[in-house]
């Protein structure tokens, strides 16, 4: 069975008329199903599918790695089209969600117009608090016990509009597919930790090995110890491809390239990776 992954969105593009936005979408196709992980902001999906021949309303289900707009912008749009799919998401992704500007001021940075009736309105909506099978071989993970001391949620976030109650995003969530070469990881933004995600797939899938880590990895915010921590980590982890995007942010993709530059890969708008099972 042959999988193939399509970057819809990222925050670079690769390709003429291809579009960036902050933001991440991923086109999965395994075996006969089309699915949607991520929809970015909204802004770029349309245009960019169009420009990859990506038919979205082929997607029988949109998965949800977690409820910022940056990751559920295009979910409108996407509800919108004809044919009947699955969403699927953690109950937390659909509550409010804060963040603060660097002058102090609160701002809003969770799903835009959109709430569970709205949803369920348009789609059969599935909210998952543990792993579960989405179909052909693809899971989710559903909140990922976070054990590595080194690792948090990468940033400022808050359940309240004052930006006093720290938000845990607890609906963070990954995806992993079984292939013969071992588990390929698409990320969202691991806001759980990246290491804490791929020792909980490992733990899931009887330790087989880490082929691929796909995805965002919030270390953007990352000092030296975590940064150090985390390259440690990934060399007892052993993963075949290392393609590190959106939120990473340049150190530490440079850095991650410096150390595994047999392993790593770019990702942008309109990169196409495959696997044949």
């Amino acid at each position: 069975m042959k999988l193939s992954i399509t970057t819809l969105v990222e925050d670079t593009a690769n390709g003429r008329g291809m579009l960036a936005e902050h933001g991440l979408s991923f086109w999965i196709e395994l075996g006969g199903r089309r699915m949607l992980f991520d929809t970015g902001q909204g802004l770029v999906l349309a245009h960019n599918a169009g420009r990859l021949d990506v038919k979205l309303e082929q997607a029988g289900a949109v998965l949800i790695s977690h409820g910022h707009y940056d990751h559920t912008g295009g979910l409108g749009a996407v509800l919108s089209l004809p044919g009947e799919r699955a969403v699927y998401a953690h109950p937390a992704a659909l509550t409010p969600k804060y963040g603060r500007n660097p002058e102090g001021a609160a701002r809003e940075i969770g799903v835009p117009a959109l709430d569970e009736k709205a949803i369920r309105a348009r789609a059969e909506l599935l909210l998952n608090e543990k792993p579960v099978e989405v179909g052909e071989g693809l899971f989710l993970t559903g909140p990922v016990p976070r054990r590595a001391d080194f690792e948090d949620t990468g940033g400022g976030f808050y359940t309240d509009l004052a930006c006093r109650r720290p938000d845990p995003i607890e609906d963070d969530q990954s995806a992993f597919i079984d292939t013969p070469g071992g588990t390929v990881v698409v990320l969202g933004c691991a806001h759980a930790g990246v290491i804490n995600t791929l020792d909980y797939v490992r733990k899931l899938t009887g330790n087989r090995r880490v082929h691929t880590v796909l995805g965002g990895m919030h270390l953007l915010a990352a000092g030296p110890v975590r940064l150090n921590k985390t390259v440690e980590a990934f060399k007892r982890i052993d993963a075949r491809r290392l393609i590190p995007c959106h939120c990473t942010g340049f150190a530490a993709m440079a850095r991650l390239w410096r150390e595994f530059p047999d392993q790593f890969d770019t990702c942008r708008a309109g990169s196409v990776f495959e696997w044949d099972e």
